[in-house]
């Protein structure tokens, strides 16, 4: 018990300082995906009828599918979550070790506050305040506690390398910061992975407890 929770207080103590070390270019990535967040709900606000009908469709059958006894494929539904979050970690990593991959990376981090932005305006407009939110919490929540900072941190760590090669373009330099970025990239995936099995296992059976207030 002592090893674990000294490996687990020298893991945090990293995180931490990478934040710290870290702190303004945490700020620029955590705006980038508060733009895209603003830029979802408004997308979804300014929705012509006839798509605002499509994904209220959408959303109806789901629900009612579930109301009605259909189970989740926790098993689908885990292989699609690991292997979109294996993809989201070698992408970031990839794009975060090369100097013109950053609009990427900054891209990606834009993108998917602009999706969650929407599915969390979608689900408030087609189920209301209430409910939107509860489905939101059981189904969403949990895994995205662990996705976004991960998400966050893998393109802070790929600003940081990028900062470092144009201070230093020695190649030792370059291995050596290359190294530690894709150490600290396999780091956040891990997390990805814990952020998988919650989606699975934790967030799909809260999501069916709580599915007959829908």
């Amino acid at each position: 018990m002592r090893a674990i929770h000294k490996k687990n207080s020298k893991i945090a103590s990293i995180l931490l300082q990478h934040v710290k070390d870290n702190l303004k270019s945490y700020l620029l990535v955590a705006m980038i995906l508060l733009i895209g967040i603003v830029l979802g709900v408004l997308f979804v606000n300014n929705l012509q009828e006839e798509q605002s009908q499509e994904v209220q469709n959408y959303v109806d059958e789901f629900v009612t599918s579930l109301q009605n006894g259909t189970n989740i494929d926790t098993g689908k539904l885990l292989r699609s979550s690991i292997k979109n979050n294996l993809i989201l970690a070698i992408v970031m990593w990839f794009a975060g070790s090369t100097v013109i991959g950053i609009p990427i990376v900054l891209g990606i981090v834009w993108y998917r506050g602009f999706c969650l932005g929407y599915t969390i305006s979608a689900l408030i407009a087609i189920l209301g305040v209430g409910k939107g939110s509860l489905f939101f919490a059981t189904a969403m929540l949990v895994q995205n506690l662990i996705l976004i900072p991960c998400m966050l941190a893998l393109a802070v760590s790929g600003i940081r390398l990028y900062k470092s090669i144009i201070k230093d373009k020695r190649k030792e330099n370059i291995k050596g910061k290359i190294v530690k970025h894709t150490m600290f990239s396999v780091m956040m995936l891990i997390f990805l992975m814990i952020a998988s099995f919650l989606e699975t296992y934790l967030s799909s059976n809260l999501l069916m407890l709580c599915i007959q207030f829908f």
